[in-house]
């Protein structure tokens, strides 16, 4: 996210007119109390998103439930902890939920199509170009796109965590104008809102307004996102340039409506190349360089290539053409690059002066053009 002085006003009046918006709900804004999905709140969802269709804005959800909505047809009581029930769970479950979505959407002459993705397709360049394709053409045809994790084969190593950074990807991937994220509260506080003396926090126009807030982890048994989880997918997609509101699902109708409700992040000014989001963003690091005071300097700040003189360590296994982390002596993560060289180059290379390499390693070890700071 960036300082208040760069960011774009009125946060609110760009989402109420986004002509592209991506809508993320939760799995406790779909379920009941006993666990199985509730028709009445799935169509208040749907009566909402179709009105802002009617509105002349293209529509794609991501829509969390598909566990939740299997676990009354398979006589479970509540989540699962272990992957394979899980998975299990979510290939009952979203039947049902693709089922109801098509029945609800039906009632204003709107067609879905389902979309399931797992982080691979979003990590590996050629697969992000074609979930890109098909949610643009799925738009194109009139299709609203319903977006879920694979949760059916994701494993633990290569699962979002959580469709609220699933939907901050989304939004960028489909060029959206603004990212809505409904959730079971009604908006971003600066502690626990059950406690009396939280307070809700209506407008982020910057880093200093959150740098405080203590979000929580999630509080029910359906889901895995809580506020933290939507508080950083909150900055990633405002950083990234796209506008943010959470709120309330049950304020579904308001927050795509004027947006006069829940918690307004306003965009950056300037918006990231699809390469240097999927750079910063997107990409799995294969490895990490820690750079001294100088090196940070040069890269954050004067957005200058990394040099081998600047790095003072190498961590992981990587090859040239790989994404690394660049890291500052207090190991913070302050920018991603592609790597010029192998990793087991790299150890006689560091801490060394250009001039002072053998010609043929006398080049950036990560080219600016090639690096995306993530602090600054």
């Amino acid at each position: 996210m960036t300082d208040r002085v760069a960011v774009l006003p009125d946060a609110r009046s760009r989402i109420a007119d986004a002509r592209r918006v991506v809508v993320k709900v939760g799995s406790s804004s779909l379920t009941s109390a006993e666990g199985g999905l509730d028709p009445a709140r799935l169509d208040a969802l749907v009566d909402a998103l179709a009105t802002r269709r009617a509105a002349g804005s293209q529509v794609v959800l991501v829509s969390s439930g598909a566990i939740a909505s299997g676990l009354a047809p398979l006589g479970l009581g509540r989540r699962p902890r272990d992957l394979a029930t899980q998975q299990a769970s979510a290939s009952v479950g979203q039947l049902v939920l693709g089922h109801a979505y098509v029945s609800s959407f039906a009632r204003y002459g709107l067609r879905v199509g389902q979309v399931l993705l797992t982080s691979d397709d979003v990590v590996r360049r050629a697969h992000y170009r074609n979930a890109q394709r098909t949610l643009s053409r799925l738009l194109a045809l009139g299709v609203v796109p319903v977006v879920n994790e694979n949760d059916t084969v994701a494993t633990e190593e290569i699962r979002f965590g959580d469709n609220d950074r699933l939907a901050a990807l989304v939004a960028y991937l489909v060029g959206a104008d603004a990212l809505v994220l409904l959730s079971d509260v009604d908006g971003l506080y600066d502690g626990d809102p059950r406690r009396g003396d939280a307070r809700r926090i209506t407008e982020v126009a910057g880093e200093s307004d959150v740098e405080h807030v203590r979000a929580d982890e999630p509080t029910s048994d359906l889901g895995t996102g809580g506020m933290a989880s939507k508080l950083a997918s909150a900055r990633l997609a405002s950083t990234a340039g796209v506008p943010v509101l959470i709120a309330a699902a049950e304020d579904a109708a308001q927050a795509l409506g004027p947006a006069e409700v829940g918690t307004a992040f306003a965009a950056s000014p300037r918006r990231l190349t699809p390469r240097r989001f999927w750079l910063a963003y997107a990409a799995s690091p294969s490895g990490r360089l820690h750079l001294d005071d100088g090196a940070v300097a040069a890269v954050v700040t004067r957005r200058r290539s990394l040099l081998a003189a600047g790095i003072t360590a190498v961590e992981g296994e990587f090859d040239a053409g790989d994404v690394v982390e660049l890291v500052d002596p207090a190991a913070r993560t302050v920018a991603r690059g592609v790597v010029a060289y192998d990793a087991v180059e790299l150890p006689s290379l560091i801490g060394r002066k250009t001039q002072d390499l053998p010609s043929e390693s006398r080049r950036e070890v990560v080219h600016a053009d090639d690096l995306v700071p993530l602090r600054r």
